[in-house]
Formats: C-alpha cells, sequence, structure tokens
C-alpha cells in the first residue's frame, strides 16, 4: 500500500491510498476552486452537559447530484478528486469542524461559546458510482482499513481532537446526500455523548463489561456471523429493527491497535452481514455503520473497539421513524424481537455465501 499525500487547489489535504507503488501523485490540481468557508462554531448545554456544533455553512451543501454531476467520481470538471484512484480522503469542503480559528460573539444565558476547532475527513471506498462497501473485493476493503487506520492515528494526533470517529450513511432513508460509496471520518474536540455514557457504565461495572457482553453473546442465540478473529451478533437490547454489533475477540482500544491477522479478518465477516442485510427484502437497506473508538487521551484503558451498524427499515415498506419517545425522550421503542432479527439475517446465507 502506497501513501500520498496532495493539496486540492484551496488548500485542503488530498490522501490516496493505492494498492501500487508505482502509482504516480505528483501532478498539482491547478483548478480554481471555492475559498474555503469560515469555522463553526462550538455552543455549550448546560442542560444535557453537551456541546453542539453550529456550522451554517452546511446548508450550501451538495445535495444528491446526478451521476454524471458525482464530486467524488474521479478525474472529471466537478470532482473534488481530480485524478483515479483506489481510495482517495480529503477534507470535507463543508466540515462541521475545522482548524481554522474564528472569532464569536458571546450568546449570553449559561452557554459557552468556542471555536468548532477539528477535522473533517470523506473517504472514498472506491471509484465505482454504483458500487457499495458490500461488493468491495477483500483487497479493497483491507485497503480502507489501511485509510481508516492511518487517519485514525493522524486525526488523533491534532491539537484538540479528543476523539475519532469513522463512519458510513447509506441510502435515502438515513438521509445522505452523495449516493456514490464513501465515509466520513470526525475528530471532535470533545469526546461524543455516547462514548461518555459507554465509557460511564464500563468504569462503574465489577471486571470488563465489553469482554462480558461478548462471551455472552458469542454463547448465545443471536450471532450472525464469526471467523476467528471477529463476531458479529444482534445485541439483547437492540434499539433498531436490524442492529449488528461487530466485536474483535481481543481488546484493542482502536484501529491502529489491531494487528494485521485482525484487519485482513474484518472485511469477510462485515461484507457478509451488509449482504445479509441487503436480501432480507429485496431491496437496498438503508444503514448507519459506526466505529466506536476510545478518546484520544480519556479511558482508553477501559474503551473496546467495536462497530455498531444498524437500519431502520424495519419491513419491505416501512420504516422505524425516530418519533416522539426516540428523538424527544431518547427512549427506543423496538419493533422486532432481536432473536427473530438475528434469525431473519442468518436465513439469509445463500445469498451472502
Amino acid at each position: 500500500m502506497k501513501k500520498t499525500v496532495t493539496h486540492l487547489a484551496d488548500g485542503r489535504e488530498l490522501l490516496y491510498f493505492d494498492r501500487s507503488d508505482a502509482a504516480d501523485r505528483s501532478a498539482p490540481d491547478e483548478r480554481e476552486l471555492p475559498p474555503r468557508p469560515l469555522p463553526s462554531e462550538l455552543r455549550y448545554d448546560p442542560l444535557m452537559d453537551e456541546w453542539v456544533a453550529i456550522a451554517r455553512h452546511r446548508q450550501t451543501r451538495t445535495h444528491l447530484p446526478t451521476a454524471e454531476e458525482c464530486p467524488l467520481c474521479p478525474a472529471h470538471p466537478g470532482s473534488e478528486i481530480p485524478s483515479w484512484y483506489d481510495v482517495a480522503v480529503f477534507e470535507n469542503r463543508f466540515p462541521s469542524f475545522s482548524l481554522g480559528a474564528g472569532e464569536f460573539e458571546p450568546v449570553g444565558g449559561l452557554s459557552a461559546v468556542r471555536p468548532g476547532l477539528g477535522r473533517c475527513e470523506v473517504v472514498c471506498f472506491t471509484p465505482d458510482h454504483q458500487a457499495s462497501f458490500a461488493a468491495l473485493a477483500p483487497s479493497q476493503v483491507e485497503l480502507v482499513m489501511e485509510a481508516w487506520v492511518d487517519r485514525t492515528a493522524e486525526l488523533s494526533a491534532l491539537p484538540g481532537v479528543e476523539q475519532v470517529f469513522c463512519f458510513e450513511n447509506r441510502g435515502a432513508e438515513i438521509g445522505i446526500t452523495l449516493p456514490h460509496p464513501h465515509g466520513q471520518i470526525y475528530g471532535y474536540p470533545y469526546v461524543t455523548p455516547r462514548t461518555r455514557q459507554i465509557l460511564d457504565s464500563a468504569e462503574r461495572y465489577r471486571g470488563n463489561l465489553f469482554a462480558d457482553v461478548l462471551a455472552a453473546e458469542r454463547a448465545g442465540p443471536r450471532v450472525v456471523a464469526a471467523n476467528e478473529h471477529w463476531t458479529a451478533f444482534v445485541p439483547a437490547a437492540a434499539r433498531y429493527p436490524f442492529e449488528v454489533h461487530l466485536y474483535p475477540h481481543r481488546q484493542v482500544p482502536d484501529l491502529p491497535a489491531l494487528d494485521p491477522a485482525e484487519r485482513a479478518a474484518f472485511g469477510p465477516v462485515y461484507t457478509e452481514v451488509l449482504r445479509r442485510l441487503d436480501g432480507l427484502f429485496g431491496v437496498t437497506m438503508p444503514y448507519v455503520s459506526a466505529w466506536h473508538q476510545a478518546p484520544v487521551s480519556h479511558r482508553r484503558d477501559l474503551a473496546y473497539l467495536h462497530l455498531q451498524l444498524f437500519s431502520i427499515r424495519r419491513a419491505p415498506g416501512k420504516l422505524k421513524y425516530l418519533a416522539g419517545s426516540e428523538s424527544g425522550m431518547g427512549a427506543f421503542v423496538n419493533d422486532i424481537r432481536p432473536e427473530e432479527a438475528a434469525d431473519m439475517l442468518r436465513d439469509q446465507e445463500s445469498q451472502a455465501d
């Protein structure tokens, strides 16, 4: 694998991850690009003890372009990526967080305001606009994994970044704005609320919470797929109609801590689960795929790297909307028993194999 760091014409970083060491990325980007936006701001919610990013420039971000105008397809006038690629990563043109300094007026009350310092990147999994992660070749999945590992390490070293989050949103029902197969990476300037809550639970638990959860699930009825290094299971208290967690069998805090065998073994289990999801109802399943990694410098000894994959589709023509209870109170009501969901996913074995 060869990594090349270049820059787009507006100064944003563009990184190529190539399978061939002979790849030449020396040609400069000489296009005229719009100026970079002003940085976002963070506002503190004293009731929830959470920070909220205010990024008004994101109102103008690209929204569902045609295939011919896709900014993630390589080497055309409107592309973010000026040449062909295997896997490409670049700074988001419409970031929620950035390293630019900004000045913000006080908002009054009990809310504090500070610059939205951090980093937001886009990861293009493949140049093929019609592809999906589930259809990627094993070597391509391994290359994406190497990009995740590299970017997690690099963003973790940036001043002010407290947590790195790699994720993919897929499907119009989820709210994507670009259908090209891609993910994103956020370098947050704080530890996210969900991670704080999970680590609080792990800290209160008498023992290793994550390891005990994994051991119980591996011995139970909700395992969907597994190999020597990874197990994928529907959690006992799944919040979404179809939700699968993937755990490595060895506790590590983040993606860079995986050894080569664990990195290579992830793809076969993950893509199998994705194919099973797509086989459930004969339609492309919308999903969110979220890597849970340890914070950069906060309670890393408690964390256990894992991936959470979930879909809001509950039936061929029905979605699970996060309505009053979920959105208003954060109290989930699931329409499908987790054991039933696991059975349905396992029944897709012929399509997955």
